[in-house]
Parts: C-alpha cells; structure tokens; sequence
C-alpha cells in the first residue's frame, strides 16, 4: 500500500491505495468517517484494488482549509485521479460518499466508468424532523465526539457503538484500527462544519443523479441504525428505481453495509460485477 499527499483546493489530501490484482476502484467514505472505512472490504476482497482518500475535513486530510461540499469533494476527487494518473476508474461510494460519488460522475462523467453506491447516492428526502437549520442537532453524536477528549481507543470505540454504530462488535480488530486512525494525541480529527455542510448538502441539495448514464449498481440496508430502525430507503424508493443491479443487504444496517464481514462481502461482490462487466 502506498500513501499519497494530493494537492487540493485548500491543502493537501491524504490518499491510500492497497493494491489488488483489479484495475483501481475510487472508494469514497461518509459524512464523519475517514478512509479506514475500507479495511472491512479490503479483508473480504483482498484482490481489489482501492484507492481510498480521507476527504478534506477528516482523518490525515483534516486540515485542509475551505468549505465542504458535494462539489467540493467532487473537485478533490478529479484532483485525486489525475494526480495518480488514472484515465476513468470505477467508483464506489458509502452514505454521504455515494452522494459525492454521484456528484463527481455528473462533474466528470468521462472519468466514471460505473458507480456501486452503498445505502446512498440515490435522491431520498430528509429524515423526519430533519430541517436545514437543525442538521447540527441531528448530527450532534458525531459532532460531540469531536468536542471531548478521549483517555484510550476502548473508550472511543465504546462511544461509537453506543451510539452509531449499535450492531458492531467492539471486540473487532477492524473497528478498533477504524478509531485509531480519528484520533491523534486523544482528539478526533473530524471536522464538525463538514460534517454540517456536507450533511446539509446532501439532503437539501440539488441531486444531478438522473443525469448519470453509467452503469449503476445499489445497494441498501434493511435498517438505519440499530434493528427494526427506519430504513433510510423506503420500499416504495427501491421499487422506483430503473438500475443495472439492486441488492437488499437484509439483517444489516447503515453501517453494517460495509464495516462487517457480510456487507463488505457483498459490496466486494457488487464492485467485482462492475470489473467484470466493463
């Protein structure tokens, strides 16, 4: 694996890329997570090639100054691909990274050869009671951990299974290398006004998803957060769509879609279907 420091508006952005046997695979991380999101995947499917940046505002490319935004990260990944000299790469994109995913092939459709998008990405309507001048508050969890500091990775990793992350085992070596990447000398290096911004963005902002003529793979989750929790996408939002794949991850939630053994299988089975399909 190699580490590269990728010159953005605002800095420089932090991109990793574990070499596979596959042609390179843009993964794109969530609101508040950061680019260890992907050990999960890189376990299940070791033979993937993934090139996976912390976007500005989280993990090593915490510091990179300016506002965040879908078109914002959309702009940072085009940066990102040029830079490694990459012509057009499939794209896989997790919660708020599937709506940057989805940004960026609309910006550069040239450079998208497929989107696999992972319980996001596709237009759906705020949750209920979600309005833009309340987004900090729904978001307050993930901006509270910001806002303490944390004695050891146990207690972190604690916090986030006590809060988002409900059905992980905190036990799991993947998840407690995941928080030790967010903190540095006991903060989290998390920007909560990226967090606001690019939250409020993606359910308030205007989707260019039907613009998209490439193929697109989708996959979503049974429940939110925790069991028998609202889905973040209805029945009626699944039976809508016209995609070249759909797949229910059933028995899993929103975070349960990539950071376990059985959602980043299944991912890894959906980006290998694109590879092959190309």
């Amino acid at each position: 694996m190699t580490i590269d420091r990728i010159p953005v508006s605002g800095g420089l952005l932090a991109v990793e890329t574990f070499t596979g046997s596959t042609e390179p695979v843009l993964v794109v991380h969530g609101v508040s997570s950061q680019r260890m999101l992907w050990g999960w995947l890189r376990a299940a499917a070791p033979h993937l090639t993934l090139v996976a940046p912390d976007l500005r505002g989280r993990g090593d490319s915490v510091d990179v100054t300016g506002p965040s935004s879908l078109t914002q990260h959309a702009d940072d990944l085009a940066a990102v691909v040029d830079s490694l000299g990459l012509d057009a790469v499939h794209v896989c994109g997790m919660s708020m990274g599937a709506f940057v995913a989805v940004e960026f092939a609309a910006r550069y459709s040239s450079r998208v050869k497929s989107l696999v998008l992972v319980d996001g990405g596709v237009p759906v309507g705020p949750p209920a009671g979600l309005t833009r001048e309340n987004v900090a508050a729904v978001f307050e969890d993930r901006i509270a951990r910001t806002q303490q500091r944390w004695n050891n990775t146990d207690d972190y990793v604690e916090y986030l299974v006590s809060t988002s992350l409900p059905l992980l085992d905190p036990a799991d070596p993947l998840l407690r290398h995941y928080a030790e990447h967010d903190l540095v000398d006991g903060s989290v290096r998390l920007s909560s006004a990226a967090v606001v911004s690019d939250a409020t963005d993606v359910f308030f902002g205007d989707s260019r998803f039907q613009e998209l003529t490439m193929p697109i793979r989708f996959l979503h989750a049974q429940w939110s957060v925790g069991a028998d929790s609202p889905p973040m996408y209805s029945p009626h939002d699944i039976d809508a769509l016209d995609l070249t794949s759909v797949r229910p991850l059933m028995g899993l939630d929103h975070a349960g879609t990539i950071m376990t053994s059985v959602g980043a299988a299944a991912v890894g089975s959906m980006i290998d279907e694109a590879v092959r399909s190309e």
